[in-house]
């Protein structure tokens, strides 16, 4: 029996998300040590006291399901961004959120829009629930909105915006989208993607919980498995309109956020210094990256996240494969359209010298 062929239309072609190369199987493949990952948008300096002890205090308690509700979480979501309870909705890191909202909404009958060189979930998540998948051409490597205006039709249900845009790291200003969700008809839902907002800096960041309330089908998207550190406990949150959480929450799966992720986000939420922490090494250190790749003539796109994307001008695979062998770990992201890019994740100072050394080494 070939069970290709009793599957799901949208299965059938579809092809599983490849995630960053983990550090272990790096150590198997090729027997060395010492390797530094820079692939997958994490946080370097790990999580803070705060949620380790968060995490401990919880221990004793695992033989009990986590609050369903996330109730205590949603206390510290509400207070932090003047927001109500019942407009959160609390997910198994953001991609949940964002198969969630496609559930909730779009069918086999409808479109859903969204960027060429965006977050390759969205495109995924259309294909398996039979949606059409309207890809707007980038501008600049990123979203052009008004071509996402022009391709609304009655069929449309859902848009993502990806703000910073994974990963390519361009911006869309507050009043870009401000103009944009404008335009918009209200039957259309727009889910702005923010999992990479704490990394733009205050003065220009979005008011998207402002916009929130002028927009009643806007849905906010965040994660704390960047700034925050928390990518191996998968927990993140979207904040709507009350009636659309509540749809939300029909289609949710009950006990989706575990108990350690819960404790950890509670402290980690509430750790204001350790996310400034994580920033300001983000700036600094994206900096030095725009000043290594102009020093050796080295095209890149200007990132607003906590990753940079570099034009090498032939294919990356080949120097993928030698970095690695180099004990370094990136991006290649040919799977987005970009066979001659590399992403590459700011880290530490130390694991950014590693990284540019061996780009040179392996250039040269």
């Amino acid at each position: 029996m070939q069970f290709i062929k009793i599957a799901n239309e949208g299965v059938k072609n579809l092809s599983p998300y490849q995630a960053g190369k983990p550090i272990e199987e790096l150590e198997r493949e090729l027997g060395i040590s010492n390797i530094i990952k820079l692939a997958s948008n994490e946080n370097p300096f790990g999580f803070p006291e705060s949620a380790k002890q968060a995490i401990q205090a919880q221990l004793a308690d695992l033989t009990r399901y986590p609050d369903a509700n996330g109730y205590y979480l949603k206390e510290v979501i509400a207070k932090k961004f003047g927001v109500a309870l019942n407009q959160i909705t609390l997910g198994n890191g953001s991609n949940d959120l964002l198969e969630l909202i496609a559930h909730t909404f779009a069918t086999e009958q409808d479109e859903i829009i969204f960027s060429q060189y965006a977050f390759i979930v969205y495109p995924l998540v259309a294909q398996a629930i039979n949606a059409r998948s309207v890809v707007i051409p980038a501008k600049d490597y990123g979203h052009d909105l008004d071509a996402f205006v022009a391709a609304i039709t009655p069929k449309t249900k859902l848009i993502y915006v990806a703000n910073p845009n994974n990963p390519t790291g361009t911006f869309l200003t507050h009043q870009q989208i401000a103009d944009f969700l404008a335009k918009v008809p209200e039957n259309v839902i727009v889910v702005l993607d923010e999992a990479y907002t704490e990394f733009t800096h205050p003065d220009e960041r979005v008011d998207s919980f402002k916009l929130l309330q002028q927009h009643s089908n806007l849905v906010i998207c965040r994660t704390l498995s960047k700034a925050y550190g928390l990518a191996g406990l998968r927990i993140g949150y979207a904040v709507s309109n009350n009636e659309i959480a509540d749809l939300f929450n029909r289609v949710r799966q009950p006990f989706n956020c575990n108990s350690l992720a819960l404790a950890a986000a509670i402290a980690v939420m509430q750790d204001d210094a350790f996310v400034a922490q994580v920033a300001e090494n983000n700036r600094i250190e994206m900096a030095r990256y725009e000043q290594f790749f102009q020093q050796n003539g080295l095209e890149y796109i200007r990132s607003k996240g906590n990753f940079i994307t570099v034009d090498l001008k032939q294919p990356a695979a080949p120097i993928y494969e030698k970095l690695l062998h180099q004990g370094v770990i990136v991006r290649p992201i040919a799977g987005y359209g970009m066979p001659n890019h590399l992403r590459i994740s700011i880290g530490l100072p130390e694991e950014n010298d590693r990284f540019f050394d061996a780009l040179l080494k392996v250039l040269n």
